[in-house]
C-alpha cells in the first residue's frame, strides 16, 4: 500500500479509505479531505506489544511470497556471477530475526518468539506482517461494520466507523491473525475529538476535521533548559521542532495563533531568551532552497565527518576550525545522569577484557605500573601477582635485597616489591583503556 489515498469520502461508502501514513504532517493532509456522517465516529485501532509478538514464520512466508510474485529482487553481480535469489533473503532474513541474544545476571538467553525490542529489523519486519494482517481484516470485515477509513501508523490505527460496530469490528480484527499473538484494543471519541500519535482530532459541527497538538494530561512543557550545558544550535532546535509542529500539525489559524502563545510560555518557562525565538522565527520564514552544484572540487568536497564532546566554549572552536577543512561535526553530552546512573546491559567483568591497558597502584608510594596485554586482564594480572608474591618471600633479609637488582625479574613490579619491600595493591587494580 501506498501511503495516503485517493478518491472523494462520500463517493464511496462500500469501500475502504485505507492507507499508510508516516506522520502527523501527512495525517493532516489526508484527514482535510474527510467529512464524517452522524452516524459514524472516530475510533482508534492498537496492536498490544506489536514487536514482541509478531510471529516470524508469517513474516517469512510474506516476504517471500511478495518477492517472487512481484519480482523486485535485481542483486546480480556481472563479475563474480553472483545472483541473490529470494530463498536467499528470506533465509538471511531468518537468521537475523532469530538469532536475537542478550546477557542478564551472567547467562546468555535467547529470544524464542517474535521481534526484539531496539532491532532496526523489527520495524520493518513488523510493517510487514501488519499490511499482510489489515488487508485481511479489511477484506473479510462484516459489510455492516467495514469501516469508512482505515489509516496505519505502524501499529496504530485510525478509523471512521459506525457507532454501533466498533466492538464487532475489534472482535473480527482479534480473529485475523490465527496464531493468537495479535490483539486490538480500541479508543474511541470522547465529546468529539480523539488522540491520534501527537495530535487530536476535533470533529466539527459539519462533518469535517480539525487537528490540535495532542499533549497528555501528564505533560509539564519540560523541554531542553536554556542554562543546560548544550551548544546553541541544539537549543534553537527545540524551537524549530515546536514551530515545525505548529505549522505542519494544527489546520486553523486561530489554533495555530493559540499553540504558538503556548509554545512561547513553555519556552519562557524552560528560560529561553526572546531572541532565541525571534531567530527561529525569522529563520523559518527566510528558508530558501539550497541550489544544487553539480561540479564540486577539492575545495568544496565533504571530508567525513567527527563526533566531539561538547565543553562549552571549547568545542565550538574546534568546530569552526574543522568546517574550514569542510570536515563536518557532531557534538554529544560528555557525560550524563543516564550514564551514571542506568546500566541496560550487565556490566563486564574486567578480568576477561583481552587487548587491554592496565593499571596496578603501590600501597606503599605514589608509584603505578602501567602495562597491556592482548590476553585476558585477569589471567596477565595474577602472573604478576604470583611473580612478586614467590621473590617477596625468597628476598627476606636486607643483603638479600641489596643482591636482588642484579636477578632479572619478568616484570618492574616484582623489580619494585623486591628492591623497596613495599606491598602492591592488587585488589586496586584497573583496566584504564
Amino acid at each position: 500500500m501506498e501511503g495516503g489515498y485517493v478518491g472523494c469520502y462520500q463517493e464511496i461508502v462500500e469501500e475502504t479509505l485505507e492507507g499508510l501514513i508516516f506522520n502527523s504532517k501527512q495525517l493532516s493532509e489526508d484527514l482535510a479531505k474527510v467529512v464524517i456522517d452522524e452516524e459514524d465516529i472516530l475510533n482508534s485501532h492498537d496492536v498490544v506489544s506489536l514487536f514482541t509478538n509478531t510471529p516470524i514464520d508469517q513474516v517469512l512466508d510474506i516476504v517471500q511470497s511478495r518477492l517472487e510474485k512481484e519480482n523486485v529482487l535485481r542483486v546480480y553481480n556481472k563479475e563474480t556471477g553472483f545472483k541473490l535469489t529470494s530463498e536467499d533473503v528470506v533465509e538471511l532474513l531468518e537468521f537475523i530475526l532469530t538469532t536475537t541474544y542478550f546477557t542478564f545476571r551472567g547467562k546468555i538467553y535467547r529470544q524464542l518468539f517474535a521481534t526484539a525490542m531496539g532491532s532496526p529489523v523489527s520495524p520493518i519486519a513488523a510493517n510487514i506482517f501488519m499490511e499482510a494482517l489489515e488487508q485481511q481484516a479489511i477484506a473479510t470485515a462484516p459489510l455492516d461494520c467495514r469501516p469508512k477509513l482505515w489509516l496505519r501508523y505502524v501499529d496504530d490505527v485510525l478509523e471512521v466507523i459506525n457507532k454501533d460496530c466498533v466492538q464487532q469490528l475489534t472482535d473480527h480484527n482479534n480473529q485475523v491473525d490465527k496464531s493468537g499473538s495479535i490483539k486490538f484494543t480500541f479508543e474511541q471519541e470522547s465529546q468529539g475529538s480523539l488522540p491520534f500519535l501527537d495530535t487530536l482530532i476535533v470533529k466539527k459541527d459539519d462533518g469535517t476535521v480539525k487537528l490540535l497538538v495532542y499533549r497528555k494530561p501528564t505533560h509539564t512543557d519540560q523541554y531542553l533548559n536554556y542554562q543546560s550545558h548544550h551548544p546553541l544550535h541544539q537549543k534553537l532546535g527545540v524551537i524549530r521542532t515546536l514551530y515545525n509542529r505548529k505549522d505542519s500539525v494544527v489546520t486553523e489559524e486561530e489554533d495555530k495563533v493559540e499553540e504558538e502563545e503556548k509554545v512561547n510560555e513553555a519556552l519562557r518557562t524552560c528560560g529561553y531568551p526572546d531572541w532565541t525565538v525571534k531567530k527561529v522565527k525569522d529563520q523559518l520564514q527566510c528558508v530558501k532552497p539550497k541550489k544544487v552544484n553539480k561540479k564540486t572540487d577539492d575545495k568544496t568536497r565533504s571530508k567525513g565527518m567527527v563526533v566531539l564532546p561538547y565543553v562549552k566554549g571549547v568545542t565550538e572552536r574546534i568546530s569552526r576550525v574543522m568546517k574550514s577543512y569542510n570536515i563536518s561535526t557532531a557534538m554529544k553530552p560528555h557525560d550524563t545522569l543516564r550514564k551514571q546512573l542506568v546500566h541496560l546491559k550487565d556490566k563486564r567483568d574486567p578480568n576477561n577484557t583481552t587487548d587491554a591497558v592496565y593499571k596496578i597502584p603501590c600501597k606503599n608510594c605514589d608509584l603505578s605500573y602501567i602495562g597491556e596485554t592482548g590476553r585476558k586482564f585477569g589471567t596477565r594480572l595474577e602472573e604478576h601477582r604470583s611473580e612478586a608474591e614467590k621473590m617477596s618471600k625468597t628476598v627476606t633479609t636486607r643483603a638479600g635485597r641489596k643482591e636482588s637488582p642484579s636477578a632479572t625479574h619478568k616484570s618492574a613490579i616484582t623489580d619494585h616489591v623486591v628492591d623497596k619491600n613495599h606491598i602492591i595493591g592488587w585488589g586496586e587494580a584497573e583496566v584504564i583503556g
